[in-house]
């Protein structure tokens, strides 16, 4: 008899917990994935924005497509799903703007969501070469026409970094005559170039100041003269396809934020004035 009473009162209280979870559910804590492309050259800066973002934000996992700007926006093209994109030339993100100038933008692309693109930060187009090992005494852009340069590095003419070196060499008078030289080892994007150099492949190359900032195998010796290029602003927006709405918006205001500022300028980057 003490079995048989055993026996209900567990299988009462095992039916009693049943539907004490069917009325009462436990509901876990579903994690939001924000995708994030970003140009190659913010790489160290974003990684570290994605660890702060967690203490504030510890269900958002940020998950980031860090490439050449050109890269990112042929794929955005494509299809590949992202909800922000961080270009660091305004073309690329223009490209993709129904709201931008028509002669950029030729094929009417319409990706951006309106009322959320804003300038990130700045930089600025060095020179560098593979530190400790200048033994030429390279010091300035005009010493790539002379024997001091075997080879030197540049991006792409269809990544931001490339068009930025082609505008400060064009500015200098030098394009011509080191193409006609054949010194041009290209890179796919800034971090191909700035390991050319880094690996003593190229004598000197040019990328953004805040990469070879990050860099311990090159040291600058040269900057950009003022002037020389056009203004190097990185476009932040939200992508019209995202599924994340929220948290995308989230995301882009803690970029304006002061601890993002903080990262930014630690690494070399400067905050636009708009």
């Amino acid at each position: 008899m003490i079995v048989r009473k055993s026996f209900k009162f567990s299988l009462f209280s095992l039916l009693l917990l049943i539907l004490s979870l069917l009325a009462f559910p436990v509901h876990a804590s579903a994690e939001t994935t924000l995708t994030v492309f970003a140009a190659a050259s913010m790489t160290e800066s974003m990684n570290m924005i994605a660890a702060s973002y967690k203490k504030s934000a510890p269900d958002v996992k940020i998950v980031y497509n860090f490439d050449s700007s050109g890269t990112l926006k042929t794929q955005l093209e494509q299809g590949a799903e992202c909800d922000v994109f961080i270009s660091a030339g305004q073309k690329q993100m223009d490209q993709l703007d129904i709201n931008a100038n028509p002669k950029v933008n030729t094929k009417k692309l319409d990706f951006i969501m309106p009322g959320t693109r804003f300038n990130v930060v700045s930089n600025k187009v060095v020179l560098v070469v593979p530190k400790g090992h200048n033994s030429k005494g390279i010091s300035d852009f005009k010493d790539t026409l002379t024997d001091k340069v075997f080879i030197i590095a540049l991006g792409n003419s269809d990544v931001p970094v490339g068009q930025y070196s082609e505008e400060v060499l064009k500015s200098l008078g030098i394009w011509d005559k080191l193409k006609k030289m054949n010194k041009i080892s290209y890179g796919s994007n800034v971090k191909e170039v700035l390991s050319q150099v880094a690996a003593g492949a190229a004598d000197c190359g040019m990328v953004y100041s805040t990469d070879a900032a990050t860099s311990n195998a090159v040291e600058v010796v040269a900057e950009a003269p003022n002037g020389t290029h056009r203004p190097i602003t990185y476009p932040v927006a939200i992508l019209k396809g995202t599924q994340n709405l929220e948290a995308a918006t989230a995301f882009t205001n803690f970029l304006k934020g002061p601890e993002s500022r903080k990262i930014f300028t630690g690494i070399g980057f400067a905050i636009p004035s708009k």
